[in-house]
């Protein structure tokens, strides 16, 4: 018995997917299945799920106009401290707000603090049709990532990544970054430099990573005790620690990268704080380039981070999976530049 002809095969072009594939997948009605895909109110919770998983299982693409509905975006308490602190949060939400005003898209920002009141904030966009999707700010708790891996409508990352590659998540490339920011540093012929940075995040170690990747490249020593620690991200503690460091042991390094360009304040205070100047005795690199780096006293040489950008890539990402376009979790991560002010200079020997 001949086998029947399969679409897709070489040799015969594949059909179209329609409304109608997705209808009887799901085992309802053509009207039904337009109604929930479009987000109407009056279809049941269940048979909304039922015919968007019909809809990915056939892979039909849902129309990419979303203008009108919602997308929550829920802001770690990290970010939240953040947004106080050094303007990281802020930047992102302006990338987010401007894409989203493009689209015709409406962001509700919920603070989430924990796991109940994750739990309580996906139960509200479970069963409100106007939610298209999910925005999560820095987030790196695992119970609260695992709770949306299998959430019915799409969740991306921002600023964070899911390890299991379950979640599409946006970043900037912040392992690369901190290696170009160090090697401009050994470029400059610094052999010894400090890795400043507040412990506790996925992309602050990847930051490190990608020091140690600058110095085993050169042949350089990777030793614990080059890396210095604060408990946060305030400068005065960073110039507590470097100031302490340069007390306690002498100048045993010519130049310090930081996590974070307010930890790069603080190491400048630091050092100008034992008598040594900066860059003369010791060269500083920060990461982010906020605004005010520019006036720091000298002017910092910092990684630029690509912040707006940022809000503006998850929010595409969520658009494409909102409207059904059936793509694997991806990490985007955005490049980023060195910018070169006054605080870096080849050291003195």
């Amino acid at each position: 018995m001949d086998a029947k002809p399969v679409a897709g095969k070489r040799g015969k072009k594949s059909r179209r997917i329609t409304l109608d594939d997705v209808a009887a997948a799901a085992g309802v009605s053509l009207s039904t299945a337009s109604r929930a895909l479009a987000g109407e109110k009056g279809v049941r919770l269940e048979i909304r799920e039922k015919v968007l998983a019909a809809a990915k299982q056939v892979n039909y693409t849902v129309s990419a106009n979303l203008a009108g509905s919602q997308v929550i975006l829920a802001a770690s308490s990290a970010a939240m401290l953040d947004y106080v602190r050094n303007q990281f949060t802020l930047y992102v939400l302006e990338g987010l707000k401007d894409r989203a005003a493009t689209l015709g898209l409406d962001v509700v920002q919920r603070a989430v603090a924990d796991t109940q009141d994750e739990k309580q904030l996906l139960e509200e966009a479970r069963n409100d049709p106007a939610v298209s999707g999910l925005l999560f700010l820095t987030v790196d708790d695992e119970a609260m990532l695992a709770a949306t891996r299998d959430f019915s409508k799409p969740v991306i990352l921002l600023n964070g990544h899911d390890p299991s590659m379950r979640l599409s998540s946006v970043t900037p490339s912040n392992r690369s970054a901190a290696r170009v920011a160090a090697e401009h540093l050994i470029g400059l012929g610094h052999r010894r430099i400090l890795f400043l940075m507040r412990p506790g995040r996925r992309t602050i170690v990847h930051r490190m990573e990608g020091w140690q990747d600058a110095l085993k490249a050169r042949g350089l020593q990777v030793d614990d005790d080059l890396v210095v620690t604060v408990d946060d991200w305030l400068p005065e503690l960073a110039a507590d620690a470097i100031a302490k460091r340069i007390s306690e042991r002498g100048q045993d390094f010519t130049a310090i990268l930081t996590a974070g360009d307010s930890l790069a304040l603080g190491a400048i205070l630091g050092v100008q704080r034992t008598g040594l100047s900066v860059p003369g005795d010791v060269s500083v690199v920060g990461m982010d380039d906020l605004p005010q780096a520019a006036f720091f006293n000298p002017p910092l040489t910092t990684m630029h981070l690509p912040m707006r950008e940022i809000g503006a890539v998850g929010l595409d990402l969520l658009r494409d999976a909102a409207a059904g376009m059936v793509y694997p979790a991806r990490r985007v991560e955005l490049a980023c530049h060195l910018i070169e002010r006054s605080s870096t200079a080849p050291p003195k020997d």
